[in-house]
Formats: structure tokens, sequence, C-alpha cells
């Protein structure tokens, strides 16, 4: 399990990166010609996603999707609430012994933030957005 909490912290942090470089107008920004949401509602699922399957971990059963993110448009409370959900989710990892179920949302938990990386890089290119070091070394883009 420390492995699982090792790449949950990896795929986090990348998320943090991606955010702490771009401007809080970016936020906003689509891709262009397709029907998609906003980066900042991107960053809203990805918290929800952190705060829920926490929820679904404490409770050994999924229990809802709900996130305490208000202002997906905000770069302060975005970034305040991607550190505060990493945290909370690490210490959970840290602290106990994962069950199968736990071990199971854990790791669906990376899956969907990852897809969201995959998501993510594809809104980067299409508004011409710079990526920070830590995506080109890891995803070469």
């Amino acid at each position: 399990m420390k492995l699982l909490k090792k790449r949950l912290e990896k795929v986090f942090n990348l998320t943090s990166d991606l955010i702490k470089g771009i401007s809080a107008d970016s936020l906003n920004l689509r891709l262009k010609t397709l029907r998609s949401n906003t980066i900042g509602e991107q960053i809203w699922c990805v918290i929800g996603a952190r705060e829920s399957y926490l929820k679904a971990m404490v409770n050994n059963g999924w229990a809802g999707f709900g996130c305490s993110l208000k202002d997906a448009y905000s770069k302060t409370e975005v970034l305040q609430c991607l550190q505060s959900s990493a945290e909370r989710c690490l210490t959970f990892l840290e602290l106990q012994e994962l069950n199968e179920i736990q071990a199971e949302l854990a790791i669906t938990l990376l899956e969907h933030e990852i897809l969201h990386h995959g998501q993510l890089i594809r809104y980067f290119y299409g508004n011409d957005l710079a990526f920070p070091k830590s995506w080109n070394e890891r995803y070469t883009v």
C-alpha cells in the first residue's frame, strides 16, 4: 500500500503543478471547437472525486459524489481545495491498513485522476498553454 500512496501523491502533485502554472482566467478555457466543459470544471471533478472516494474508503463503500469546491474559477480556492483534498487522502492512506474494498477504491481514484490528466493535456494543447516541468518529465508534453 505504500506504493499506492506514493503513486497517488505523485499524481496529486502533478495536478497542483499544472494549476499553479496557469492564470486564473485560464480556468475558464474550453476546447474551442469541441463540446467541452472548462478547465475549472475538470478540476472540480478531480477534487470531488478525491473527496468522494475518500468518503467511500472511510465508509467501506460508495457514499455518493460531492465536492467542496464552490468556485471552479477562483485559482486561490481551487489550489486550496487541491491541497486539502490531497492531504486528507494521503493522511487516510498513511494511517489506515486498507482492506480489499478500500484498496479498489484508492486504485479507482488514481485511475480517475490520471484520466483527467489526459483530458487536461488536450485542453492545454488546444489553448496553447505551457506545461510545467513536472509534466514534461512525466508525460513528455
